[in-house]
């Protein structure tokens, strides 16, 4: 069940002042199921409502795109679908990557440090409802691998002499799993007929 005071602390923590966000969250055990049910899951809500808004109903004006509920309909299900198994596959993929680094990430922490990372993202995820204002988006997304950064140390216990090559491989990996997987669902989408037209 969704505790919305928890959820509205909690990002605020998060997005305010993420330092203090992670020394609190580091300490927290999670259960996987919970956490994306409880906090994943309503923020994930946030861009996938707003894109069917935006693209299905808004548009883009008559020098772009104009709404269609088709178009709103494959790009709410990118941006849902983007989410959860984005941060699961590169929470995954951190989770296996630790021994290389000489240390261990349980699969719920990498999770943890994916979910709470994407937090600024999915918030600007609002701005999808003005299509033409989504590129706001690329800010929150800067902001949101700045809060993976902090939260990095604290999460994975990485040595200090290991931290930035574990780092660096792992953003790497989030980011290509975002790319990865927007061009995949977005041809599938494509494939069984929701075009984005």
């Amino acid at each position: 069940m969704i505790n919305i005071e928890y959820l509205i602390d909690r990002v605020k923590l998060v997005i305010l002042n993420p330092k203090s966000a992670w020394l609190k969250i580091s300490n927290e055990e999670v259960q996987l199921k919970d956490f994306l049910t409880s906090y994943i899951l309503p923020l994930a809500l946030i861009p996938t409502i707003a894109s069917f808004i935006g693209y299905g109903l808004i548009g883009m004006g008559s020098y772009f795109k104009v709404a269609s509920l088709t178009w709103g309909l494959h790009q709410a299900i990118l941006a849902f679908l983007g989410a959860f198994l984005g941060v699961i596959i590169s929470a995954f993929c951190i989770h296996k990557l630790a021994a290389s680094f000489h240390t261990c990430v349980s699969l719920p922490n990498a999770v943890k440090l994916v979910g709470y990372a994407y937090t600024p993202t999915w918030l600007a995820g609002v701005f999808y409802m003005v299509p033409s204002l989504s590129i706001l988006g690329l800010v929150a997304g800067i902001y949101s691998l700045y809060i993976l950064y902090l939260g990095f140390v604290p999460i994975t216990n990485v040595a200090e002499d290991k931290k930035i090559n574990y780092f660096i491989l792992s953003l790497v990996v989030v980011i290509l799993v975002s790319a990865l997987l927007s061009f995949l669902i977005g041809a599938l989408l494509l494939g069984i007929g929701l075009s984005t037209y």
